[in-house]
């Protein structure tokens, strides 16, 4: 939260509080241009405590983009469990999923959450996380674009130590070179994840990338990092 909060002072971001859970802050930061209404890029991690890699690497690439949070729109969530980061524990201290949690008005960390995204226009989200049971990274992406960029993002970063993943099946929905692809939302859901939520308030591409828990952290956070250069890259023309 220190890096996050000079990170801050030196690209002009301005540091808001969300709510406070078990005496940690829970932050978010919007660049000026985000502040004055213009479409954004929303950028979260750390809805699992037990996804390190996903925080580290939005960390690493905000660090090594100052010029691109100076220019663009950004929302950024860098963390939004923190006592499950520290607990390295999936759920928060409650017990509960968050991820699982935003549609609930009255939750202190989603309800915050759903009031300061309402009526934000974001072009497009990127929900940051890991999976204990993958051998490679992937993507589930909800989009309202006929060809997605999952496919696209992917080819660019796979390499041997971080390879696509090659389940046809995951999470019991069907995959295509590690891409699960929708346009509409699924029914039956357990409850409202976050990136589904962005999507449900109108984001047009809503990305949940996920590197292989198991893997070397260095490898998780350079690909995380990767993942969003690229795809900030593309929303920036979009």
């Amino acid at each position: 939260m220190a890096r996050w909060r000079e990170l801050a002072r030196r690209v002009g971001m301005k540091v808001n509080e969300l709510c406070r859970v078990e005496g940690y802050r829970v932050i978010w930061l919007e660049t000026p241009a985000a502040r004055a209404g213009e479409r954004s890029v929303y950028l979260s991690a750390g809805v699992h405590g037990d996804e390190p890699g996903a925080t580290s690497g939005l960390l690493k690439w905000a660090e090594a983009n100052e010029a691109v949070l100076k220019a663009g729109a950004f929302l950024i969530f860098p963390c939004l469990n923190p006592v499950g980061l520290v607990a390295n524990t999936r759920v928060d201290g409650r017990g509960l999923d968050l991820n699982r949690r935003f549609h609930v008005e009255d939750d202190p960390v989603c309800g915050a959450w759903r009031k300061v995204m309402q009526g934000r226009r974001v072009k497009v989200g990127v929900c940051l996380h890991e999976d204990y049971d993958a051998q490679g990274i992937y993507v589930y992406e909800l989009s309202w674009l006929p060809k997605g960029w999952s496919g696209e993002v992917l080819r660019r970063i796979a390499t041997q130590r971080l390879p696509v993943e090659g389940r046809r099946r995951i999470e019991g929905r069907a995959a295509e070179g590690g891409v699960i692809q929708r346009r509409r939302i699924p029914e039956g859901l357990p409850g409202m994840p976050e990136a589904i939520a962005l999507y449900d308030m109108g984001c047009g591409v809503s990305l949940t990338f996920e590197t292989p828990s198991e893997f070397a952290l260095d490898y998780r956070v350079k690909a995380q990092a990767a993942f969003l250069k690229v795809v900030v890259g593309m929303a920036r023309g979009w």
